[in-house]
């Protein structure tokens, strides 16, 4: 997809999340949320990440933008742009991971996309809209998923170490089934190991099975909007890092 539409979506957010909000506010609230990303994880598990208007504007201003342009890399490095018709993005959030999938394709193929909250799914209808693709949103836990019938690949991005013990044991074989059966599937996670400790098993049962894991360190050029924040905010984003796994039949 061409940087011109991307852009467009940018303004969008700015326009959309600043509306009600001074950039100082979600400046203040990106380091909030920044601290619960990295030292206050438990508070995930209660959404507490997202539970201020603050916090939601960050969310979907800066780190969408980053997941974006991230799994956007990532999938250029792979060469995973073949075609496809149905895209299931699981555990969606802004939707970023899945709009950058399908935009990274020739004919963007239909979006499923599955959250449990309602803010995201509004989040990541308003990014696939805002991009030009055509979606489908179901309210449902990703753990608790079962892959439809003509999907072709799947992208779980950063979301899997936000998950219990148990759902992330419940997923694993979900998507190794889905893998085995010929649909592609991608998982982003972050790169620091503490904050996926299941990564090496998930990354074995992957790679057993034929698919591929990586760690990425992708030098970027931040887009005006989400250098102002990461600037503002002393985030400091010149490199994009992340760890993700593959498997493509």
């Amino acid at each position: 997809m061409s940087d011109t539409r991307r852009d467009r979506w940018l303004a969008a957010l700015e326009t959309r999340h600043l509306a009600d909000l001074r950039f100082a506010e979600v400046t203040r609230a990106l380091r909030a949320l920044s601290s619960i990303y990295v030292e206050r994880r438990d508070r995930l598990a209660g959404h507490s990440a997202l539970d201020t208007a603050g916090k939601r504007a960050a969310y979907a201003m800066y780190y969408s933008p980053l997941h974006y342009l991230t799994v956007d890399a990532i999938l250029h490095a792979l060469g995973a742009t073949q075609p496809m018709s149905r895209l299931l993005d699981l555990g969606c959030g802004a939707g970023a991971a899945g709009a950058a999938w399908a935009s990274a394709l020739t004919t963007p193929p239909t979006i499923l996309a599955v959250d449990t909250l309602p803010w995201a799914l509004d989040e990541a209808t308003f990014t696939y809209r805002s991009l030009g693709l055509d979606s489908e949103t179901r309210r449902l836990h990703a753990a608790r998923t079962t892959i439809p019938r003509g999907v072709d690949a799947v992208v779980a991005g950063w979301m899997v170490n936000e998950l219990d013990a148990a759902s992330r044991d419940a997923l694993l074989p979900t998507l190794l089934r889905a893998a085995a059966s010929g649909t592609q599937v991608l998982i982003v996670e972050p790169i620091a190991t503490r904050v996926s400790p299941w990564w090496p098993n998930w990354a074995r049962a992957f790679v057993d099975a034929g698919g591929r894991q990586d760690e990425w360190r992708l030098p970027i050029t931040l887009p005006d909007l989400v250098k102002r924040l990461d600037v503002a905010a002393g985030l400091r984003h010149d490199v994009l890092k992340a760890r993700s796994i593959y498997s493509r039949r």
